[in-house]
């Protein structure tokens, strides 16, 4: 190899690392905003209290012998 093939090599792999950091960069920024996506939809869900419009006694037992 001569010199030219040495810093052509060299070139190359310097931009393949460019651009695997910059891929790396978008893909990291992707998952914060997918994870404040979940976190903002998560946070959306009312909060359900088990209201019942049943009797006290009703929904206690189960009926294991059916």
């Amino acid at each position: 190899m001569d010199i030219t093939g040495i810093a052509n090599v060299a070139s190359t792999l310097a931009e393949v690392g460019t651009s695997q950091a910059v891929s790396i960069a978008v893909l990291k920024k992707a998952n914060d905003m997918a994870t404040e996506t979940a976190t903002a939809l998560i946070d959306a869900i009312p909060s359900t209290n088990p209201v019942s419009n049943l009797p006290a006694h009703l929904g206690r037992n189960i009926n294991t012998t059916a």
